[in-house]
């Protein structure tokens, strides 16, 4: 009897569970049809991307487990091409467990077909070096269109303080995107939301007896674009930071973050018996680099650029040695270290020099978009720098950019906050962002015209960001190749530019501007009218180009303000009158700064031209007003001077 109830059991299970089968797969041809028609630009939809935190507290400890499950579908035939998708996770992420598979519709019936390839690789992201973070490369068997690719994956956090965000947008559209916490009655969280301004994402909150249960999901999320000069997505994509605030076992509250002081207390538990005992190696560099300098100033100075130019700045990030700065004397001894042990042997050398006032600073590069009283939690911060107290002046250090001037901060840090290390105490200070007459680009050119062709010398003078920004990019270049870069960076007119020769000064010397002299002519750009020649002046059209699409997205960031300033002086032939000179021209509104001017004296005309950038990123309101702008300076540069025969 047993066994007769135990195959009727069975038999309706089997067959309700090929009705199941059968059903499922029809709903799942049914999305396919509905999905491509809603998306008809797309090859694949992320159809679900959700993430779940359990935050329970287990043997007087925080437990912290993370799963996350992807599901997406191949639309088109090109869609196949993109069998791969990755996770991450490292020594503070731990990977419990994952699963991988492609599901087919075959026959009516959906078929899971196990990932078997899984490669698990090092990660290389941005300038580190080394790091602990590895990555798993998945790759997806027999997609087609229709087929959907799957894989979930479970991690625990083994330090509470450095939880993710959570980013509800991908380059693919995505159908469903959540984020679930679940923490016991006795954990607090924080929270914070960015980039909603319309109020698309969903939250819901789930009290229970024993813990509470935090809900955010956005459907039908759009897909963020890539567009030229776009800072990072943390700007324009909603996300969600959150942290925990503190938790109580057996009646013991202890506290973790949610506020600048929390943040702070955690981050000095890295640097408080920093170089506390005395290398008497470094303490004599110190003080024979330092002997000589009569100011205080002046030996910050001399150990900034010892450190820019004997140590190798290489970046590691393995465990905690991406928080933690090695010792300056470790540092000093390898001849290399990452922006952590940059900053602890300047403010090492700066103590054996007897300057007390150059302290750690923690630091978030412009890639964030948040000041310390919106965020006070490890997402704030990327980056470690010495900062110089001067009187009431800071002057930021950061040795990691070897070209960079003192006195200027690294153009990643500009309009950042910095948190200063200086025992119990923090300050923070703002850094400024850099004047555009630092970054100055000045050109100035004499030019003489031969059976119609321009011949001329000119001198080239690149200051600030942009003087670092061009020897990075001549590097080592030599010969033919260095000569190609430098004809680059002086052309003027059209292609029939011929750099005949050049020579370069101030290399080395970083509080100079890198200068080129150089000789040049330019045929075919004169253009000659029955007894009279129209030349074009302004040679160098800086933002011709520029004008922002009107569906675009993403702010504008120059990374850093700009100062061009132009003179090109045309010596006029004796067979020649100058029959006109166009009006001078000037812009002044609060994106830019621009002025053209003209003037006759004797056989020679002078055009100059200044251009000065006020703002270092445009957001959209300012779209309309830069094309205006750009649609003058076009308008500005189309002007020629007319010369007539006699």
């Amino acid at each position: 009897m047993t066994q007769t109830i135990w195959w009727t059991l069975s038999n309706k299970a089997i067959l309700s569970g090929a009705a199941l089968l059968s059903s499922v797969a029809l709903f799942a041809q049914n999305n396919f049809e509905t999905y491509k028609k809603q998306y008809p630009d797309y090859n694949e939809l992320i159809v679900n991307n959700a993430t779940s935190y359990s935050i329970s507290i287990v043997d007087k400890k925080l437990k912290v487990i993370q799963d996350n499950q992807y599901e997406s579908m191949i639309l088109s035939d090109n869609g196949i091409q993109n069998n791969k998708e990755s996770f991450s996770y490292s020594d503070f992420v731990r990977l419990l467990s994952y699963d991988a598979y492609t599901v087919v519709t075959n026959g009516g019936k959906e078929k899971k077909i196990k990932v078997t390839q899984a490669l698990e690789k090092q990660s290389r992201g941005g300038s580190v070096f080394h790091d602990d973070v590895k990555t798993k490369q998945l790759s997806f068997p027999n997609l087609e269109a229709g087929a959907k690719k799957v894989y979930e994956y479970s991690t625990e956090f083994t330090d509470p303080n450095l939880l993710h965000k959570f980013i509800f947008g991908e380059v693919l559209p995505v159908k469903n995107s959540s984020l679930e916490i679940k923490v016991d009655k006795n954990v607090n969280i924080g929270f914070k939301l960015f980039n909603d301004p319309n109020h698309l994402i969903a939250f819901n909150k789930i009290e229970k007896k024993d813990y509470t249960i935090y809900q955010w999901t956005l459907t039908d999320g759009k897909p963020f674009k890539f567009e030229g000069n776009a800072p990072s997505i943390l700007y324009s994509v909603p996300h969600l930071i959150f942290y925990i605030e503190d938790y109580t076992a057996d009646k013991n509250k202890v506290t973790l973050l949610g506020d600048i002081q929390r943040m702070y207390t955690y981050y000095s538990s890295f640097v408080e018996n920093l170089n506390t005992k005395e290398d008497a190696a470094l303490k004599e560099i110190s003080q024979n680099i330092t002997a000589n300098k009569t100011s205080e100033e002046e030996k910050v100075k001399a150990i900034f650029y010892w450190v820019k130019d004997n140590i190798k700045y290489i970046a590691f990030e393995n465990g905690y040695e991406g928080f933690i700065p090695r010792e300056a004397a470790l540092v000093n001894e390898r001849k290399f270290g990452d922006c952590k042990d940059m900053a602890s042997i300047i403010s090492a050398m700066a103590k054996y020099a007897g300057i007390s006032n150059v302290y750690l600073a923690w630091i978030g590069t412009r890639n964030i978009p948040y000041s310390f009283s919106e965020v006070a939690t490890p997402s704030t911060t990327d980056h470690m720098i010495a900062v110089y107290k001067k009187g009431s002046e800071y002057i930021f250090l950061d040795a990691t950019d070897q070209e960079t001037a003192y006195g200027l901060p690294s153009a990643f840090i500009q309009d950042k906050e910095a948190l200063l290390y200086n025992g119990s105490q923090y300050q923070i200070v703002k850094v400024p962002i850099t004047a555009p007459a630092k970054n100055q680009i000045k050109d100035e050119a004499v030019i003489n015209i031969q059976n119609e062709k321009i011949t001329g010398s000119g001198w080239l003078q690149i200051s600030g960001y942009n003087r670092t920004n061009t020897l990075g990019q001549l590097g080592d270049a030599a010969n033919k190749t260095r000569f190609e870069m430098i004809k680059s960076l002086v052309l003027k007119g059209n292609n029939k530019f011929t750099l005949n020769d050049y020579c370069e000064t101030n290399l080395k010397d970083r509080d100079k501007p890198y200068e080129v002299g150089y000789d040049f002519n330019i045929e075919n750009y004169i253009v000659k009218v029955d007894k009279e020649l129209y030349l074009n002046l302004t040679f160098d059209k800086y933002y011709e180009k520029s004008n922002l699409e009107k569906d675009r997205e993403a702010n504008f960031d120059f990374d850093f303000l700009n100062q061009f300033v132009s003179s090109v002086s045309c010596i006029i032939p004796n067979a020649y009158t100058v029959k006109y000179v166009p009006k001078n021209f000037e812009i002044d509104n609060e994106l830019l700064k621009a002025q053209f001017t003209y003037q006759l004296q004797g056989n020679t005309v002078t055009m100059k031209a200044t251009l000065e950038t006020k703002k270092i990123m445009l957001e959209k309101k300012d779209f309309a007003l830069w094309n205006e702008t750009v649609k003058k300076l076009k308008s500005a540069y189309g002007e020629t001077i007319i010369l007539q025969e006699k």
